[in-house]
């Protein structure tokens, strides 16, 4: 299949299939026409690349799970190592929340230190 009909039935624009094809995540061969020609079975990688990445993985984490993208990611049973990956992104991601609370909290202190509510 064509890269607009991998997108298509994936979600995925073209622009970030050409990148996850960059990264070494999926392949394509070209045609005749030069243009890319996906494997059927791509879209299930890539629908697996999707459902990581909105859970909050970088692509970096992503590569880290090549060798199950191809099955049923979201029944399969975790890994250890895939499990410590999303722990340390989870981590990641409560450190950047507690900084963004505290400058919103000094933000706040100093409009009230300077023009009071109400």
């Amino acid at each position: 299949m064509r890269i607009g009909e991998l997108a298509r039935i994936t979600g995925a624009s073209p622009r970030a299939l050409r990148h996850y094809e960059r990264e070494g995540l999926i392949a394509s061969e070209r045609g005749a026409n030069g243009y890319r020609v996906y494997d059927a079975r791509t879209a299930v990688r890539v629908r697996n690349i999707r459902h990581l990445l909105t859970a909050g993985l970088t692509l970096a984490d992503v590569r880290c799970f090549t060798a199950c993208l191809d099955g049923d990611l979201t029944t399969a049973p975790p890994s250890a190592e895939g499990l410590r990956i999303a722990r340390e992104r989870l981590a990641a991601i409560d450190e950047r929340i507690a900084a963004q609370t505290e400058a919103r909290d000094r933000l706040a202190r100093a409009l009230d230190a300077v023009a009071p509510a109400g």
